[in-house]
């Protein structure tokens, strides 16, 4: 009996562990490259960032899969494919690392994280009603919001500081439709290599973008500090960080899996205060908590409806 337990029981913690180490991962390192982000757009062009991460990091993927012998996206899988490259990627993160050029670290997260907010909206306006539940979890998180900007009225005279604002909320706007898309189109082919694929489209559309416009800079004039950024966005964030998270996704319950959207902000205000001396008051303590609190209760409504969607 005893020799049966221990084979039994290290597989069950094992089995249990993993998927929970893997979100432990995800929750923090993701609020971790808000920072490698704002360090990067202080010295070049955000776009042109973004597009050498999204490059490189969809390269691992790409040649990983090609190595294996992994079959390529059919037919309409190339459509899907190629739209949530351009919401999740080239839009989303795309405006938001652009975001970062005028705004917070800590400010940036917590808008990001509103994105479900977004997604009832956007239910709504598809002939979805909203839920008791989700109603007054965005009304908090409105409030929230509001207690979080005390600390930044004069700051709103600021023309770079609303267009930041701009970007970020747009930015969260897109990854909401990208999740939708996502969740309307479910899984036929290997997320890893789709994951890739969406990561290098983005990067050849944004590439295009800041070519046309004429705001890149040459490699050679990037400073070694962006260089470093970008080296770890890519490794941590754009492969170790999304194995990671589709790996929590497929092995724990909804409720579970969605908690890196509370700690990514938390994690992000506290290092860019540490680190950057970003400010970090009372007020924006205050705003960040009641906001969580709502974006907490959009979510449980969200999973009240039977249809998980982050």
């Amino acid at each position: 009996m005893k020799s049966r337990l221990q084979t039994l029981i290290p597989g069950k913690v094992q089995a249990i562990g993993l998927p929970i180490l893997a979100l432990c991962w995800v929750s923090f390192f993701w609020g971790t490259t808000w920072l490698a982000s704002k360090e990067g757009v202080k010295h070049m062009p955000a776009l042109q960032m973004a597009a050498i991460r999204q490059f490189l990091g969809g390269m691992c993927f790409v040649v990983f899969y090609i190595v294996k012998k992994e079959s390529w996206p059919k037919g309409k899988q190339w459509r899907t494919i190629l739209i949530l490259g351009i919401l999740n990627f080239a839009l989303s993160n795309g405006l938001s690392t652009w975001g970062l050029k005028y705004i917070t670290t800590g400010l940036g997260a917590i808008i990001s994280a509103l994105f479900p907010i977004w997604i009832i909206i956007i239910n709504f306006f598809n002939g979805k009603k909203i839920a008791k539940m989700s109603l007054i979890g965005i009304l908090i998180s409105f409030a929230g919001i509001c207690i979080v900007f005390i600390d930044y009225l004069s700051d709103f005279f600021n023309r770079d500081f609303q267009f930041g604002i701009i970007l970020t909320v747009a930015s969260t706007i897109s990854w909401a439709f990208g999740i939708l898309k996502t969740k309307k189109k479910a899984a036929s082919f290997n997320p890893y290599f789709s994951l890739g694929l969406q990561m290098l489209i983005s990067s050849i559309f944004l590439f295009g973008i800041t070519e046309a416009s004429g705001t890149n800079i040459p490699y050679s004039q990037i400073p070694l500090s962006s260089w470093y950024s970008i080296a770890y966005l890519v490794i941590i964030g754009s492969v170790l960080t999304f194995v990671a998270f589709i790996y929590s996704l497929q092995h724990l319950p909804t409720e579970i899996s969605s908690i890196y959207v509370y700690i990514n902000p938390i994690v992000a205000m506290v290092l860019g205060a540490l680190i950057f001396g970003e400010s970090l008051t009372q007020a924006i303590a205050i705003g960040a908590t009641v906001t969580l609190t709502g974006l907490y209760l959009v979510n449980k409504s969200i999973r009240k409806s039977k249809k998980p969607i982050i």
